[in-house]
């Protein structure tokens, strides 16, 4: 039985021995109330007398820490709304291991006259909310806390306070979620709380807009999570020197940061993830089994140390121009043992170069080529991107994505045999293709004709004119009444998704072998229109 449907037992069950508690036929000049006091068992009378409404519960007998247990799986709004339902869950719901506060789990909301007047009494709200829930936390265990603070305003002494009874010896996951609009050098993170000794058993640690100044490392940390933190290199440094099963480091906005060290003591440290560290100059990388790394520049740029293990690399970044260029040229000697490849690029000014170094070992290669507002590089030859093809002879799966808000290249027209062709590259091993945002530009029309001229393993091609930005939708129309089928896609773009569905039909359909199955995503008969 689901914990829910658990729940709602036991609460039909209150309500069955409530019912049958009450007389048939009550004496005349005999309230109901005096009766159905001397109808209760002498529990239930000890707590009506005392006045309060939550009932005892006679239901199966299980041991406390069963209830316990029952309970810690539940959400916390379900374990909280589960409390009132006895004095046992009560006790259970008091003791629940895994808080997670947030707008969303407490239920607070502005009201329409401080959205009106702009007064911010979100922050107040909250703080008092989770204030009477620690204060009654005071020597209980607590495994797992997650604080996302909503509000503007950041009452410290309050957020201390919570944090002296969350960081216990036996806390494993620890989250602190400050507002953006906050500077994070105005709240200062009490790291002696951590490391006392209190902070012994945590794994993940993930930290928003704060400061943060670590002395030691901890000894079980697995993730380190730091988002627009105030913390130089030399105290992170510190950190991660200390913090030996260390597995993961993530780093987003740490502007204090100019050279990042992984010493080689971390020899379980495998993935990191660098975002909009605007001052990083060096990633010192020694560690020896890292595998998986994403960034947001390149590594020509921003020297990393040894990657020869790296096998999965991203590189995202909305701003950064001829990525697919640099990846073709450079990446094959930096990382040779490649296996999956994401690259997003703002632009495009050169095509993608002939090189004799090859990807030996890359199966899985995703390419999206971005642009906010405005045309994609009309200079840009999608043709070239079978040079990148051919340097992969293990590649599986190709997905190509083309975020535009109009297109500028020459489109398609004339007949087939005007379309070029690119004679002695095969490649016998790409299974599956995805074109997301595909257009009606000749030389992306030209690339789909050659992949199905030279994919002699390919089974399926999915091209789709409407960018979904990585959403997977088997039928626009199925899920249009949740209005999750691309409604706001731009005029210009609606009608070049319909020219590209003309192309497909006229120039690739007959093209396509037995053996491949096609799935051509049609723009949304309602939110597409052609107006």
């Amino acid at each position: 039985m689901e914990l829910a449907e658990l729940i709602i037992a036991l609460k039909k069950r209150r309500q069955q021995i409530q019912a049958n508690s009450k007389p048939a036929n009550p004496t005349p000049g005999t309230s109901i109330a005096s009766v159905a006091k001397r109808m209760r068992p002498s529990c239930e009378q000890d707590d009506y007398s005392q006045g309060t409404k939550i009932m005892r519960y006679s239901g199966p007998e299980l041991p406390e820490d069963i209830w316990c247990h029952i309970h810690a799986l539940l959400p916390l709004p379900d374990a909280a709304r589960a409390g009132c339902v006895s004095r046992e869950f009560l006790r259970s719901w008091r003791c629940h291991p895994n808080l997670t506060f947030s707008q969303e789990t407490l239920g607070v909301k502005r009201t329409f006259s401080e959205k009106i007047c702009g007064s911010d009494t979100l922050a107040w709200k909250f703080t008092k909310i989770v204030d009477q829930i620690m204060e009654k936390r005071a020597g209980i265990g607590v495994k797992t806390f997650k604080l996302e603070h909503c509000g503007s305003r950041i009452y410290t002494r309050h957020l201390k306070s919570w944090l002296q009874v969350a960081v216990n010896p036996g806390l494993e996951e620890l989250v602190l979620s400050l507002p953006v609009v906050y500077d994070a050098k105005y709240y200062n993170f009490p790291c002696s709380l951590l490391f006392n000794g209190n902070g012994k058993s945590i794994s993940y640690l993930n930290l928003k807009s704060c400061a943060f100044h670590p002395v030691a490392g901890l000894g079980c940390l697995r993730k380190l999570h730091l988002s627009r933190v105030h913390i130089t290199g030399d105290e992170l440094g510190c950190l991660l020197s200390n913090s030996l099963v260390l597995k993961e480091l993530n780093l987003s906005r740490c502007n204090k940061i100019t050279c990042l060290k992984i010493p080689c003591l971390l020899n379980q440290f495998n993935h990191l993830t660098v975002f909009g560290c605007k001052t990083l100059e060096l990633i010192e990388n020694k560690a020896l089994n890292l595998c998986t790394v994403r960034i947001d520049t390149t590594l020509v740029r921003l020297p990393f140390g040894d990657s020869l293990r790296v096998n999965n690399l991203e590189m995202l970044w909305a701003f950064e121009y001829n990525l697919v260029y640099y990846a073709r040229a450079d990446l094959p000697r930096i990382m040779p043992n490649l296996e999956t490849l994401g690259i997003s690029s703002a632009g495009e000014v050169l095509n993608t170069p002939i090189v004799t170094a090859k990807f030996l070992h890359l199966k899985l290669l995703e390419i999206c080529l971005s642009v906010a507002e405005g045309a994609f590089s009309p200079a840009y030859d999608y043709l070239s991107l079978v040079f990148f093809l051919d340097a992969c002879p293990v590649l599986e799966t190709f997905k190509l994505s083309v975020w535009q808000t109009r297109m500028k290249h020459d489109p398609v027209s004339g007949d087939s045999s005007l379309l070029r062709k690119m004679p002695g590259h095969h490649h016998a091993s790409i299974k599956n293709v995805k074109i997301d945002g595909f257009c009606s530009a000749k030389s992306m029309i030209e690339l789909t004709c050659h992949i199905l001229d030279n994919a002699t393993s390919l089974e399926n091609l999915k091209l789709d004119p409407i960018y979904v930005g990585g959403y997977e939708h088997v039928d626009r129309l199925t899920v249009h009444e949740i209005g999750d089928c691309s409604p706001h896609t731009g005029q210009r773009m609606i009608r070049e998704a319909h020219k590209s569905v003309l192309a497909i039909e006229k120039y690739i359909v007959g093209k396509v072998p037995s053996n491949v199955k096609l799935n051509i995503q049609k723009p949304c008969s309602q939110c597409h229109s052609v107006k």
